[in-house]
């Protein structure tokens, strides 16, 4: 057996070094090295909760639910001013498959949830109807969020029975 050429041979300290600068070039953008994934993201949905816990109060507040529009990870930060949106974008398409689908899927939960109460609030005119769908709406999304930022920030394993008891 002939060993590898030097040529072609990457030296262990080098891919660690490669490794530790590029976790600290994701973590100085704010994203986590470990998961790939950024917490901004989640503001996408924070926004769309924040105005549905005010309908109740401020019925006009509707309106500014309905301008909210679902988003995918690459076209919230395509759209933002965030520093980093490349970066965010590639950690994201090169995270682990199974940590991304696991984000994926609440994420499109959420997605779901907020267009289904939209859509629901564009069919009725009743801000008593309006206040109650915001209500539920917000009960559902923000364990969701919160279950999607766990999974941003490497608790996977995050104890769902709680927080949806919560």
């Amino acid at each position: 057996m002939t060993p590898p050429a030097a040529s072609s041979a990457r030296p262990v300290s080098e891919t660690a070094a490669d490794h530790s600068a590029r976790a600290a070039l994701l973590r100085a953008a704010n994203i986590n090295p470990r998961t790939g994934l950024a917490t901004d993201y989640l503001n996408h949905f924070n926004e769309a909760v924040m105005v549905l816990e005010m309908i109740p109060d401020m019925p006009e507040c509707a309106e500014d639910f309905l301008t909210w529009k679902p988003l995918s990870y690459a076209e919230h930060f395509m759209a933002s001013n965030f520093k980093a949106r490349d970066l965010a974008i590639e950690a994201y398409n090169t995270a682990d498959t199974h940590i991304r689908t696991d984000f994926d899927n609440i994420t499109s939960a959420i997605t779901s949830i907020l267009s289904a109460v939209s859509d629901a609030m564009r069919k009725v005119q009743l801000d008593t109807t309006r206040a109650r769908l915001a209500q539920q709406a917000a009960g559902w999304v923000k364990p969701l969020v919160m279950r999607a930022g766990g999974v941003i920030n490497g608790d996977g394993a995050a104890d769902v029975d709680y927080i949806m008891a919560h």
